[in-house]
């Protein structure tokens, strides 16, 4: 990108609108604002339609859970015997004995305000729960994409360049292996062979949870990282599969340009080409699934933090959606498409900066 701070998006639109080029600093300046314009106008629909999306997302969370075959007032009792009157009283506590429409609008008015009210079975305000479990989450998956992101980049772009050839072949097959397994399925095979141990290996790994207890200082970091290993190396394995596939499909597409040629009959090095040509260009399919895996960041991998009963927002999703905890788990929905959603539009909104062609 150069100096000038003007969206690459901006800077393509005709420059007079009689077909004559520009004749001097009025009509650059002219232009330029004409086309910021442009780019200002291509960034509000992008967020009102985010502002759309996410009123949408607030719609179907209430109504999609609803649902569900189950009473949460009797789910809350566990099955112990209690009268009719005990369960009215519930219901009303929790505002379950209301018309539909009332429940609705009170859930809006206060999601619009960050309630998403109180927990059936933590009897805790949801937005504290989700604040409580986020953490924990960022820490599991947060490393995961940024291990998958590069290393997903660079096999990419290896396997591209030698197309055809042994590590080429190997790479791409594995990658597709692991892209087809189901992420659940592959941390309970890991548990298997590294936490229970089969054959000569031995168990060395936790089975789940986030640490031992116990643990203080330098000793706690690295019993959290040693209980780190088995689901960030479920979520790179398919992460990394899923980025090495689309850099590499996005880099073969490029290698037949002309301008590559060119790039190499002024006498560049192959490697030069590589990394300053093709590269910069390939990573823009990546760059949108880059920030498509941000999104997910939040939300987690739910079958993943289940599976190794990591105490993250994923975990304490299927948690609540057990009960049905109707409050948390229209907070966690929202808050999970919330994160997808406006990773989307953050990507929406800077991809004519490295892509002219977006948005004209």
């Amino acid at each position: 990108m150069t100096a000038d701070s003007t969206p690459a998006l901006v800077q393509n639109a005709d420059a007079d609108t009689d077909g004559r080029a520009p004749a001097g600093p009025s009509v650059a300046r002219d232009a330029r604002a004409r086309n910021i314009k442009v780019y200002l106008q291509y960034v509000a629909a992008k967020i009102a339609g985010a502002v759309i999306s996410l009123f949408a997302v607030l719609v179907t969370s209430f109504f999609l859970f609803r649902l569900i075959p189950s009473d949460p007032v009797k789910q809350m009792t566990g099955g112990r015997r209690v009268s009719a009157e005990q369960l009215q009283s519930l219901r009303h506590q929790f505002g379950l004995d209301q018309p539909l429409w009332k429940q609705f609008t009170s859930y809006v008015g206060d999601a619009l305000t960050g309630d998403f009210g109180t927990s059936f079975q933590f009897h805790t305000p949801v937005i504290d729960k989700i604040t409580e479990a986020l953490p924990a989450t960022l820490l599991l998956t947060g490393t995961a994409y940024v291990l998958y992101t590069a290393l997903g980049i660079w096999l990419g772009t290896r396997t591209a360049w030698r197309n055809g050839s042994r590590s080429d072949r190997f790479n791409t097959a594995f990658a597709l292996t692991l892209y087809s397994v189901p992420s659940f399925w592959l941390g309970l095979l890991l548990i298997i062979v590294f936490s229970v141990g089969i054959g000569p290996i031995p168990g060395m790994f936790p089975t789940g949870g986030l640490e031992s207890g116990g643990e203080t200082g330098v000793a706690y970091i690295l019993d959290v990282a040693h209980h780190l290993v088995l689901p960030v190396l479920t979520l790179v394995a398919v992460g990394y599969a899923q980025t090495l596939l689309v850099m590499r499909s996005s880099l073969l597409d490029e290698m037949g340009s002309d301008y590559l040629t060119t790039a190499r009959a002024k006498g560049l090095r192959d490697d030069v080409v590589r990394r300053k040509h093709a590269v910069p260009n390939a990573m823009l399919p990546t760059f949108t699934l880059m920030f498509v895996n941000l999104g997910h960041v939040v939300a987690g991998q739910i079958l993943v933090e289940t599976v190794f009963s990591w105490p993250g927002l994923g975990g304490l999703f299927y948690q609540a959606l057990s009960v049905p905890d109707l409050p948390l788990v229209q907070g966690l929905f929202f808050v999970f498409a919330t994160a997808v959603i406006l990773a989307n539009t953050l990507a929406d909104v800077l991809y004519p900066l490295l892509d002219p062609r977006v948005g004209r």
